[in-house]
């Protein structure tokens, strides 16, 4: 055995994959095909192990927040979600930090709780997050059968959705509330549309699907300052009148929900798209 203080020494195990460990005085989650069977709090496991993934809480604050988690999660259904989060890991090639890390564990223990207890789980933004972020929504659909599949429960199609708005925020520094943000501007630009228009906008066509991508960019523009010309905004102001007036008004929605003003140039190219969705829900198609 390796003398005292070499190694990593087990603090809790949680399954037969997953495990707590002290490393050097750091907490580390260690996750490896039958690592945990038969280990006990306090064997000790070879430095030179290669396990699978090693996720680290950066610092004492989150090593805390881990231990609250500890405490209120079942520690099979902890297990459990690190296994996913290896897989979650893997897939977008990025690691995971400690602060998103426990988040979204809290997020899909509270979610497995609910759903125990029957509740509804809506997620009226779903259509804008498989559009806008396709390749975390299909990461997000192994997530949650990987869950199904283990806890033997049926996980709605809303879940997806709400694990893979976690998962880009893992890939974009854990900011959440931008990608919250954007999927709610575009549902409120649509029902603007829709109202403002009385048309009914097919969610799925290949024309929202650019809107909606216009508007995720337009919005990092806006967040990041980028400049952007629109050499056709006076045209566009004089031709196509009443969509820049609706233009105007989800401009308004994104400067409220931004809190940062949105130039006249996004103003005008998303004028265009709602002349082009007009038109193609009326069957016209000359934009």
């Amino acid at each position: 055995m390796p003398e005292a203080g070499h190694g990593y020494e087990v603090v809790k195990v949680f399954n037969n994959n997953v495990l707590l460990a002290k490393h050097h005085g750091a907490e580390k989650i260690l996750i490896k095909k039958g690592l945990g069977f038969g280990r006990r709090t306090g064997d000790r496991i070879d430095e030179a192990t290669v396990f699978d993934k090693i996720f680290g809480m950066e610092s004492h604050e989150t090593s805390a927040k881990f231990d609250q988690l500890m405490e209120a999660v079942d520690p099979d259904l902890i297990g459990l979600c690190e296994e996913v989060l290896c897989m979650i890991s893997t897939e977008i090639d990025d690691p995971v930090n400690a602060e998103t890390h426990i988040r979204l564990i809290d997020h899909i223990a509270f979610t497995i709780y609910r759903l125990r207890r029957n509740d509804q789980i809506e997620n009226p933004f779903i259509v804008e997050i498989e559009t806008l972020y396709s390749r975390e929504y299909a990461i997000a659909r192994k997530a949650v059968a990987m869950l199904s599949e283990a806890l033997k429960l049926e996980i709605p199609e809303s879940e997806i959705g709400f694990i893979a708005l976690h998962i880009h925020s893992l890939r974009n520094n854990g900011k959440l509330s931008n990608t919250i943000k954007c999927a709610s501007i575009c549902n409120s630009a649509l029902e603007l549309i829709e109202s403002e228009l009385r048309l009914s906008i097919d969610r799925k066509s290949i024309d929202y699907v650019r809107f909606i991508s216009h508007i995720r960019f337009a919005v990092e523009r806006i967040t990041k300052n980028i400049p952007i010309r629109n050499d056709l905004l006076s045209s566009i102001k004089r031709t196509y009148k009443a969509s820049y007036k609706l233009a105007q008004g989800i401009s308004g929605l994104m400067a409220e929900e931004l809190r940062l003003k949105v130039p006249d140039a996004e103003t005008g190219y998303i004028a265009l798209h709602i002349e082009r969705l007009k038109n193609v829900a009326t069957g016209l198609t000359n934009i």
